[in-house]
C-alpha cells in the first residue's frame, strides 16, 4: 500500500475485524477464563489515533486497551516544569519550546503564563529554530526546553553538533528528554498492572529499531508489535499481538517495516551517542523515580547544558491531590474514573499535562469521547453509592 487512503479501507478493516472477533474467544476459551485481554499501546500517539477513528469501540468485548506513559509531556513532573518557569524568568533569557509544552501547569505558573506576565517565552518548532533565535541574539542567552523519548533526541543532539561547529555561545539545552525501554520494564515490574501484550511505539522504534524490545519477549514472556499510526496498522497490529498469544507464542513483530528497519537509524543513534548520556536516575509523572530513564549532556557538550551554567531551583512538587495523572499513566484507571475529568480539569483549565498535550490520554477522551454520558453514566454511579 502506498496512499493514506489504502490504509483506512473499510473492507480490509471489516476483514481484520473479523480475524480479531475469532481469536478472541478462542484465546479465552484455552484461558477458561472470560477475563478481557489486556494490550497497552504505549505511545500517546496510537492512544489518540484509536479515538480518533473509533478503533476501540469496533473491538470486541474481550479486548481491553489500556493506555500507556508513552507521551514525554504528560510524564515531566511538576518540579521540572517548575524549573522551566525559572529559567524563563531569568533575566536577558529567551526560552523556546514545543508548543505541547507552553500550557502544562506548573506548581504556580505554566510556560504561557510566564509569557503573559513578562518572561520572553517562544514557540519553535525544532531546536533549531532556537538555535536560529540564538544567533539572531548574541548578547541573549537562548534556552531550548529539550524533552521528548528517542523520537525527538537525535534532531536536538544534531543541533547541539551545529552549535559546537558554529560556535554558538549563548545557546543552551534545559535537557529533560526520556527513554523508553526502562519506562517498559517499570510498566512491567508494576504489581498492579496486569498485561497480556504491547503495541509497540512506531515513532520511537524508527530511531532505536526493535532489538532493544527483546527483553521484554524473552524475559518478561510478552508479545509486543511495533505498529504504525493509521486504523489498519492499528488493527493489524493488534490482530498480530493476539495471534502470538493464541499460539503461545512471545515475539517481538514489526508491522511498521515501510518505516522502521530493524536495526533502527544509524546516524540519529549516533549523533545521540555523541551528545547524549544516561542519567542514574529521572523522575516522572505517576512512576516515581526510575533508573536509567533520562539523558544529559555529556561533559564534551557541557557548556550547552542548563543545569550546568544556570541556577535551576530542581525541586520535587506533588501533584494536586484531586488530579489522577499518575494512576492513568500507568494504566491503572481510565480518564473518566478520574473524579475532576471533563470538571475541573478541562483543555481549556486544565489541572494535569495529560489534558494538555497532543498525545495526552485524557485529551484524547475528551476531545473524541463522549463527554455527556461519561458524565450521565458518573453522576449514575455516584447515586447508587
Amino acid at each position: 500500500m502506498k496512499y493514506v487512503d489504502e490504509f483506512r479501507d473499510p473492507e480490509k478493516a471489516r476483514f481484520l475485524l473479523e480475524e480479531i472477533r475469532v481469536l478472541v474467544p478462542q484465546i479465552q476459551s484455552e484461558r477458561s477464563s472470560t477475563d478481557p485481554i489486556y494490550i497497552m499501546e504505549v505511545c500517546g500517539g496510537h492512544t489518540h489515533a484509536i479515538f480518533r477513528y473509533g478503533v476501540e469501540t469496533m473491538l470486541p468485548k474481550g479486548i481491553e486497551l489500556i493506555h500507556g506513559p508513552g507521551c514525554p509531556v504528560c510524564v515531566l513532573p511538576m518540579g521540572r516544569v517548575d524549573d522551566c518557569v525559572a529559567l524563563a524568568h531569568m533575566p536577558g533569557m529567551i526560552f523556546t519550546t514545543f508548543g505541547d509544552a507552553m500550557r502544562v501547569p506548573g506548581s504556580k505558573e505554566s510556560l504561557l503564563q510566564a509569557k503573559a506576565n513578562g518572561a520572553d517565552v517562544r514557540m519553535v518548532y525544532s531546536p533549531l529554530d532556537s538555535l536560529q533565535i540564538a544567533k539572531a541574539n548574541p548578547n541573549r542567552q537562548v534556552c531550548f526546553f529539550a524533552l521528548g523519548f528517542e523520537t525527538t533526541m537525535p534532531s536536538t543532539a544534531l543541533t547541539v553538533l551545529r552549535a559546537k561547529q558554529e560556535g554558538i555561545k549563548n545557546f543552551t539545552l534545559f535537557c529533560n528528554h526520556i527513554t523508553i525501554i526502562p519506562t517498559i520494564k517499570a510498566i512491567l515490574d508494576s504489581p498492579d498492572l496486569q498485561l497480556d501484550g504491547f503495541l509497540g511505539p512506531g515513532h520511537v522504534s524508527m530511531v532505536i529499531g526493535n532489538t532493544s524490545y527483546r527483553f521484554i519477549a524473552e524475559h518478561y514472556k510478552k508479545p509486543l508489535v511495533i505498529a504504525g499510526f493509521e486504523p489498519l496498522d492499528i488493527l493489524h497490529g493488534l490482530w498480530m499481538v493476539l495471534k502470538q498469544i493464541a499460539d503461545g507464542r512471545c515475539e517481538i513483530e514489526n508491522q511498521y517495516k515501510r518505516v522502521v528497519p530493524d536495526g533502527g537509524n544509524t546516524v540519529a543513534l549516533d549523533a545521540i551517542g555523541k551528545v547524549f548520556e544516561l542519567r542514574e536516575f529521572f523522575e516522572w509523572r505517576g512512576l516515581g523515580s526510575i533508573d536509567h530513564s533520562g539523558v544529559r549532556i555529556t561533559k564534551e557538550y557541557a557548556e550547552f547544558d542548563a543545569e550546568r551554567r544556570f541556577s535551576v531551583p530542581a525541586l520535587k512538587i506533588a501533584d494536586p491531590k484531586s488530579c489522577q495523572c499518575g494512576e492513568v499513566l500507568k494504566g491503572v484507571i481510565k480518564p473518566w474514573d478520574c473524579k475532576v475529568f471533563g470538571r475541573e480539569c478541562t483543555p481549556e483549565t486544565p489541572l494535569g499535562a495529560l489534558m494538555v498535550s497532543s498525545e495526552g490520554a485524557c485529551a484524547a477522551y475528551y476531545q473524541y469521547g463522549d463527554i455527556e454520558k461519561i458524565h450521565e453514566t458518573r453522576e449514575l454511579v455516584e447515586e447508587v453509592a
